[in-house]
């Protein structure tokens, strides 16, 4: 089963590397599996990932999205070591711990912390179904910043978002011009650009990179095919790295005036994840 998933989290990444987009579905899992993407947000550093001490990406560059793939639940070891490692005995995220419950769709995001240092969160994605001609907009903030507004027409339509935390939107599809900005504040350090709400599907922003070094940058990621009988939302678990391919610039979609009628009737759901931070071993990069 291990060598398995090393081969799809290696062609994972061709695929990413191939298309700017990839995007995930919540296509039927077989017994006993859940679905896993990994996202690359430390910027600057290249990586090997290691999956129960075996090699499973080798050369991950920052911004690079691996996945959607099949992985057989259960409990597993991530690390993230520098690209030039012989193995997994000296990493500069982990070891960490995981359990993937059956049927769980998740983002593992490798990550600077608000300080900067290199970290990891496992996102549980809500595949829930959306409301007729809605979609789900979820805004991740995993960047080493302080905490954050995202701001559509001039306004906040989510406020004081730390790291590593998300809030979600449902709301009408369409294009949502935003931007984010300091909490408290309306001068953007991401944007304005437009991110598309799809109907019946997920859109995932990630808000990573440093403020300090002037490298902010967006990710997205997309869970389509959500159009059905909600099928319930797996129970949040620790630990993991890294998920779904990024883009440079945009953040959100729907019209800002529809994004705010949503805010205004009570739309927004915050949802928990938890984070682990394993032993950090850091290169000569960070």
């Amino acid at each position: 089963m291990r060598k398995t998933l090393a081969t799809g989290l290696a062609a994972g990444v061709l695929l990413a590397a191939a298309a700017a987009a990839v995007p995930a579905t919540t296509a039927s899992a077989a017994t006993g599996d859940a679905t896993l993407s990994v996202l690359h947000a430390v910027p600057d550093v290249t990586v090997d990932v290691y999956l129960d001490g075996k090699r499973a990406l080798d050369d991950f560059t920052p911004g690079t999205l691996a996945g959607p793939m099949m992985v057989p639940a259960g409990a597993h070891q991530l690390a993230i070591t520098a690209s030039d490692a012989a193995d997994a005995s000296e990493p500069v995220i982990g070891p960490v711990d995981v359990t993937l419950d059956a049927g769980g769709n998740y983002t593992a995001v490798a990550h600077d912390d608000t300080s900067g240092k290199p970290t990891a969160t496992l996102f549980t994605n809500d595949v829930s179904a959306t409301p007729a001609g809605q979609g789900r907009l979820i805004v991740r903030h995993v960047a080493a910043a302080p905490a954050v507004d995202v701001l559509a027409g001039g306004e906040a339509v989510v406020s004081n978002l730390s790291n590593p935390d998300e809030q979600a939107l449902e709301l009408p599809a369409g294009t949502v011009s935003a931007s984010v900005a300091a909490t408290g504040t309306t001068d953007p350090v991401i944007g304005p650009a437009d991110v598309p709400v799809t109907a019946g599907a997920d859109t995932i922003v990630y808000a990573w990179g440093s403020l300090d070094d002037g490298n902010l940058a967006l990710a997205t990621q997309t869970i389509s095919d959500l159009g059905g009988t909600p099928n319930g939302v797996p129970a949040g678990n620790a630990g993991l790295v890294a998920t779904n391919r990024t883009d440079t610039a945009g953040i959100v979609g729907g019209t800002a005036a529809a994004l705010a009628a949503a805010v205004a009737i009570g739309a927004v759901v915050l949802r928990r994840r938890r984070t682990v931070t394993g032993d950090q071993r850091q290169d000569s990069g960070h």
